[in-house]
């Protein structure tokens, strides 16, 4: 990195421009991803940049970092017009990219993922140490370069990731969804850091769903639809989250509150003593049980990696070596399968859509058969029914507002939100018994997340019991009946999500606060 003085920002709106975005288009086969794009960062600001899955900010950001060319339009950093063909141009030019799936080897050190790949910068020793304390200090990221990444939490992994494109020189960085996993004591304290970035002279691009938290950060904001720019918003104080949210989708941002109780006395799925041991460390699960009452949504809270993976995939059946019991309206899931679970009554909205959800290169209807290939309208005389299938899911998209041409869509043409209204559909189409969603909105528009908002809500009032993992505490608090909080694999506080603030469960996912 530079050891040149930052230039010292000016005040948002009369700051110079340090990237300049101007006709900005972009062309796949069948989609116009960008269209016209103009986009102004001033030095010294945080300028946000929001819009809908499919509107364009990915392709937008892929080319500003050197992934993809442009087909039409200029780009200028610092003044001058740049092509940039690759990530090491960008980089050349002072323009990092964190983004949001951490790139970072847990074995290593901090000093160790920092100068990996740039260490003609600064060597491997002694003056990479110095530079890393100087950048860590200067920006307020509190980083000990020999730690060891994998003893690292979120937050502290992030703040990691930004000292990597500070070491590289970068005086423009990006940062996609930064906020997906925080909790939000550690959301303050990036916002703290983005602030102090600026401060310095530097400009940060910040892509975000979480329009709230865009308000709280942002100088300037960019509204983006179907690849075109519709505004930027330059008083931000006069600017409301359903503002924003008219401006992306033409409708008032959705709230994710809950009607009037509908629990029951009956219990669906009852867990006890679940354990997962862990070889050489502590457990991955420790002793939990719930219960989980038929019209009830029972939500999970905790800091991502502390045993929400592993608890849904012990009730899926999909992690050998538990122990306890899981018993699903009167059955017991011990000797099951995943397969057996599922027609037993299970709906699975999975964490990673693309991994454990869809087959990207198959069409619509083919994913429509993925875990219930052996019931109708999939399945025929033990064939696939392919008519079926394909009748089924012009269904599924009509009720569930997918939006795509037609059943024979490959799934990897859809953005983010229309494959999770496909899964969303197709999971609630079996009948189930008990609805499991691991983080089901994560990664969404506005409007595909208030889609799945009222698809859970649905799911709640014809007497499902669902199980919630999400990050987002406000989902949290707005569709859960009961949240528990996982620390460490044990479940250490009850909540009542009328009664508890996101700072609460926050303190409590983390150890800083008593259970209740």
């Amino acid at each position: 990195m530079s050891t040149t003085t930052a230039p010292t920002p000016a005040t948002p709106g009369t700051a110079p421009v340090s990237v300049r975005l101007r006709g900005i288009g972009k062309r796949f086969p069948g989609v116009i991803a960008n269209d016209d794009i103009n986009i102004d960062v001033r030095r010294g600001t945080i300028h946000a940049i929001v819009g809908e899955n499919g509107a364009g900010k990915s392709t937008l950001m892929k080319i500003l970092y050197g992934v993809q060319p442009p087909d039409s339009g200029t780009i200028e950093i610092n003044g001058t017009e740049v092509t940039l063909s690759s990530p090491a141009d960008a980089i050349r030019a002072g323009v990092g990219m964190v983004f949001q799936h951490f790139m970072l080897a847990d074995n290593l050190t901090v000093l160790e993922n920092v100068v990996l790949g740039a260490e003609k910068l600064h060597g491997i020793g002694g003056r990479a140490r110095a530079e890393i304390t100087r950048i860590s200090e200067a920006y307020g990221l509190d980083i000990d370069p020999d730690r060891l990444v994998e003893e690292l939490g979120v937050g502290a992994r992030q703040r990691v990731e930004v000292l990597k494109v500070l070491y590289r020189g970068a005086n423009v960085i990006i940062l996609d969804e930064p906020t997906a996993v925080l909790v939000p004591q550690e959301v303050d304290e990036l916002f703290g850091n983005l602030r102090e970035l600026k401060e310095e002279g530097l400009s940060v691009i910040f892509i975000s769903h979480k329009l709230d938290e865009v308000l709280t950060v942002a100088d300037e904001i960019t509204v983006i639809r179907r690849g075109t720019t519709v505004t930027t918003v330059t008083d931000t104080e006069g600017v409301t989250a359903r503002k924003l949210a008219e401006l992306m989708v033409g409708s008032q941002l959705p709230s994710p509150s809950t009607e009037a109780s509908t629990v029951t006395d009956q219990v669906l799925l009852s867990v006890r003593n679940l354990s997962l041991p862990a070889p050489g460390g502590r457990p991955l699960l420790d002793d939990i049980s719930f219960d989980i009452h038929r019209g009830e949504v029972l939500g999970i809270a905790g800091v991502e990696g502390n045993g929400q993976a592993e608890l849904v995939e012990a009730v899926m059946g999909m992690r050998p070596g538990t122990t306890g019991t899981i018993t699903l309206a009167g059955t017991d899931l011990g000797p099951l399968s995943n397969r057996a679970r599922r027609e037993s009554g299970i709906g699975y909205i999975p964490e990673d859509r693309h991994r454990h959800g869809l087959l990207l290169d198959a069409p619509l209807w083919e994913n429509r058969v993925l875990g219930h290939q052996g019931r109708a309208p999939s399945s025929r005389h033990g064939l696939i029914d392919r008519r079926g299938a394909r009748d089924d899911t012009l269904r599924i998209i009509e009720e569930y507002d997918v939006r795509t041409p037609g059943p024979d869509v490959l799934a990897r043409a859809l953005s983010g939100g229309n494959q999770q209204k496909l899964i969303v559909g197709r999971e609630m189409s079996g009948d189930p018994v008990l609805l499991i969603a691991a983080h089901p909105t994560r990664g969404v528009d506005v409007g595909a997340q208030a889609a799945i908002w009222q698809h859970i809500k649905n799911a709640r009032k014809e007497g499902l019991a669902v199980l919630l993992i999400s990050a987002d505490l406000d989902e949290l608090i707005g569709l859960s009946d009961t949240i528990e909080v996982i620390l460490r694999g044990r479940l250490v506080g009850t909540f009542d999500p009328g009664a508890v603030t996101p700072e609460q469960l926050g303190s409590a996912m983390t150890g800083a606060g008593e259970s209740a």
